[in-house]
């Protein structure tokens, strides 16, 4: 091999190695989340929603002291998030609070939100937010389904679509109605849910294959329930048992089980610019979101009752992991 001969092999092995190593630097581990940060109110009052409960002169004695306290709480709770691309939020008044939390804590200005004010007659709404640095919004709505005739109006799904390089990421934020009443009984009301998601799902993927698809959300119903399985035949979920120390994100009656879920399409899991690392999933338990009641580990929420307990929320939150190139 000639001088002329090594000197080019040098050089090529040189770039090679520039372009391994700065290929390195590039990729990223992000964070989706999602938490139900559990009746997130300001202290003023709304005379279209029934709020009268979180005012300084209502019953549960909401102040600007407790809110600043719920505030710095959740913030807490969102420095677990490995640098998080995108959060849903549920049980949340209305825009201005989701602000303040970005606004007091780490995320703010280079964090977009995206939310609409819901139906529910308390006022409770989910909302969105996503890094706007690394993602561009490119347009945002909500899916508004009727519940049955007599029955009060429940909280919106609400949408985003964002881009990454040429990669489009579709995001759904839930909160789907309740369990009072029983199980079985307020099912029926889940699965109006639960078909509004995947009309809108199916939509999507029909006119769109290659969107990367993230579902998020309180649905309180677990996995092997028939509403979140309605959404499962065509997302992957991601949230199971085995995803926590305790086998769950709430706590009921001393069991544990999963009633906040991430499920993602298939692509988004085998996409070369961004990609949802399989087997992430993630139910947070650090020692200062639990707390203990009657011998069992209970999440430490911020109401017992009408008894201020200081704390979190009676839900734990979720993630999965995100490699980004």
């Amino acid at each position: 091999m000639n001088k002329k001969t090594i000197f080019k092999f040098y050089s090529y092995s040189v770039l090679a190695a520039v372009v391994i190593s700065l290929s390195g630097c590039a990729q990223t581990t992000r964070t989706i989340a999602f938490y139900n940060v559990e009746n997130l109110f300001d202290t003023f009052d709304d005379p279209e929603k029934e709020d009268q409960d979180f005012l300084p002169t209502g019953k549960l004695e909401w102040n600007a002291e407790r809110y600043q306290k719920k505030l710095a709480h959740l913030n807490e709770t969102i420095n677990l998030f490995e640098s998080p691309l995108l959060i849903g939020l549920c049980e949340v008044e209305n825009e201005r609070v989701v602000r303040d939390l970005v606004n007091h804590g780490k995320l703010k200005s280079s964090y977009g939100v995206v939310h609409y004010e819901s139906g529910d007659n308390r006022g409770i709404d989910v909302a969105l937010i996503y890094d706007s640095i690394t993602l561009k919004l490119q347009t945002s709505g909500f899916i508004r389904y009727n519940m049955p005739e007599g029955e009060r109006p429940t909280r919106d799904i609400v949408w985003a679509k964002l881009t990454y390089k040429k990669d489009t990421i579709l995001a759904m934020v839930n909160h789907w109605p309740s369990r009072s009443g029983g199980a079985e009984a307020s099912e029926p009301k889940r699965l109006i849910a639960a078909n509004a998601a995947r009309k809108f799902i199916d939509s999507v993927l029909v006119a769109s294959p290659s969107v990367k698809i993230v579902l998020m959300g309180d649905l309180n119903d677990y996995p092997a329930d028939k509403a979140p399985q309605l959404v499962s035949e065509v997302l992957t979920p991601m949230i199971t048992k085995s995803s926590g120390k305790y086998g769950g994100t709430y706590n009921y009656r001393s069991e544990w089980d999963v009633l906040d879920h991430i499920m993602v399409s298939s692509n988004f899991t085998t996409s070369k610019r961004i990609s949802v690392l399989e087997n992430s999933g993630n139910i947070y338990s650090d020692e200062f979101l639990l707390d203990v009641y009657k011998g069992d580990t209970v999440p430490k929420r911020n109401y017992g009752g009408v008894k201020y307990l200081e704390g979190y929320s009676d839900h734990l939150p979720v993630s999965i992991g995100v490699i980004i190139r």
